[in-house]
């Protein structure tokens, strides 16, 4: 699934706003306002969500999830793991 980090982050590389992405997938600005607030991994009516993975595809944005491999080249962002810092001392 889709994290609200990742939905943030996509939506900024595709250049577009929160209403435009609702526009596009067919969803209400405090919809996509709900799920970039979530914590985690965005929850909400599968269709939804669904519409805003397609919407977000169409946009020229590829999602990539957990431990998988980006299915083309081009440009991107990807968080690093989290290492636990050991504490000093």
């Amino acid at each position: 699934m889709i994290t609200a980090a990742q939905m943030r982050a996509a939506r900024a590389l595709a250049g577009i706003d929160q209403k435009t992405l609702a526009e596009r997938a067919g969803v209400s600005l405090p919809t996509i306002q709900r799920m970039e607030a979530s914590d985690g991994v965005v929850r909400g009516v599968v269709d939804t969500l669904m519409k805003v993975i397609q919407a977000l595809n169409e946009a020229g944005v590829e999602l990539i999830g957990e431990n998988q491999a980006s299915e083309r080249g081009g440009r991107g962002v990807r968080l690093k793991p989290v290492v636990p810092q050991k504490p000093p001392g």
